[in-house]
């Protein structure tokens, strides 16, 4: 996935345009996408804009991956870091500028450790989030570090586990020995959030996608063909070509990748309504 933990000299700050590298207004956008009521400056509204206001309630879920030509996010060893791109990278900072809340499962915190965190352009980071039903984060992990931004872990009812100070512990039943979809949603909105980012790993977004929670899917295609390894989305088989969920998309290039902007909201279930505040 593109969830970037290790940075160290590629974690600068870019405000490149990304389909021609020329300088663009970028800090200004943060604050106008929740404020403004009129269009983004180019390109961003066309990158951005659908992800302002939901098409069936006010909620916008919207899940990434970054994947190679052949739809894989790692080597058969694992190996990730990096498949997409510097372009690619900065658009995924920008989608966290841009949420309320962004959203990994615990498998990633603990093998990538990512900060979670705006870096590589202008904007406020996110709130934190893991999915960790059983109690598995370690209270070290880097995405619990306190650094101002407020941090919750979603887990089962009972899950043991140390947290450390001001992270907030948020409960909700299991189904199938899992959290599901509509009820982390529902208690994310229930804080506050109405822009979520579902950022990884592959199995939590693949669940959403079952689970018709999102919005959108940016699937970010880097110009390499791995050969083997694990698939960017695992879904339920389907029998005949005509049951596959069809998604209308917007493509853009970014650098070397090539984004594809998915609109899954004609499949996407209604979750419910956020509070004013957080």
């Amino acid at each position: 996935m593109m969830t970037d933990g290790r940075l160290g000299k590629r974690g600068r700050r870019d405000s490149r345009d990304p389909e021609n590298g020329a300088q663009t207004s970028w800090a200004a956008v943060p604050e106008a996408f929740r404020n403004g009521g009129g269009p983004l400056p180019p390109p961003w509204e066309e990158l951005f804009g659908p992800l302002r206001r939901g098409a069936v309630d006010e909620l916008i879920v919207v899940g990434q991956c970054g994947q190679s030509i052949d739809a894989r996010i790692a080597t058969p060893a694992g190996h990730s870091h990096y498949i997409n791109g510097e372009a690619g990278l900065a658009h995924l900072h920008r989608l966290r500028a841009l949420v309320d809340a962004v959203v990994v499962g615990v498998g990633t915190a603990i093998k990538d450790d990512p900060l979670l965190t705006v870096r590589r352009v202008e904007g406020p980071s996110p709130v934190r989030v893991v999915l960790d039903p059983n109690g598995r984060l370690p209270p070290t992990a880097r995405v619990l570090a306190a650094d101002g931004i407020r941090r919750l872990v979603i887990t089962a009812q009972g899950a043991p586990g140390p947290l450390p100070e001001g992270v907030e512990r948020v409960p909700i039943s299991l189904h199938d020995g899992q959290l599901e979809p509509p009820a982390i949603i529902a208690a994310l909105a229930a804080r506050g959030f109405r822009r979520i980012l579902v950022e990884g790993g592959a199995d939590t977004v693949s669940r959403f996608v079952a689970a018709r929670c999102l919005d959108r899917l940016h699937v970010l295609v880097a110009p390499i063909i791995l050969g083997a390894g694990r698939s960017s989305l695992t879904l339920a088989p389907i029998e005949r070509v005509d049951e596959a969920v069809r998604a209308p998309m917007r493509v853009h290039l970014l650098g070397s990748d090539v984004l594809l902007d998915c609109d899954l909201s004609a499949q996407r279930v209604p979750l419910g309504r956020a509070k004013m505040s957080t």
